[in-house]
């Protein structure tokens, strides 16, 4: 009677996470059996993201990227507190809860605001790199004495694939 009563209390939960593990194995073999594999230098290169391999790997680089997570961490941790005040404040019949409580979540909010303008003006959300870093990041010119500095015409076109 256990038995049969744990596969009608947790059946669906099994098949479901079942289902999902077998599709996910099959869109990862998948992908690897029917995938491209021509292996190019630029895919070879120990930095593939767009930018050349250019300079030390103790400068300074921008990390906006930190910043935009920080935002949305903090968009997280909004939603996790406000879904379950609206649910609450919405079924309430004490007055004085209300207002007290709608009082807080102005003040939230507020500090939420006051954190998004400072971010926006802080430029945390301003993805345009060729503003904050040095043209030979950008692979745009090459760099002096850098052995691994590539040319401007042996990039690769943004978008082509060979």
């Amino acid at each position: 009677m256990q038995t049969e009563q744990f596969w009608s209390t947790y059946g669906g939960i099994l098949l479901l996470v079942g289902v999902a593990a077998v599709l996910c194995g099959a869109m990862v073999t998948l992908s690897w059996v029917l995938g491209p594999k021509k292996l190019t230098p630029y895919k070879a290169s120990p930095y593939e993201c767009g930018v050349a391999p250019v300079g030390d790997a103790k400068e300074r680089f921008p990390i906006k990227f930190y910043l935009v997570a920080i935002v949305f961490i903090l968009f997280d941790i909004e939603v996790v507190f406000l879904w379950p005040w609206m649910t609450v404040f919405k079924n309430s019949t004490d007055l004085q809860f209300m207002i007290t409580s709608f009082t807080s979540f102005a003040l939230y909010m507020l500090t939420f605001i006051v954190g998004y303008v400072y971010v926006i003006r802080v430029g945390a959300i301003d993805w345009d790199e060729t503003t904050s870093l040095e043209p030979a990041k950008l692979g745009l010119e090459p760099v002096e004495g850098d052995s691994n500095s590539p040319e401007v015409s042996s990039l690769p076109a943004v978008g082509v694939t060979a």
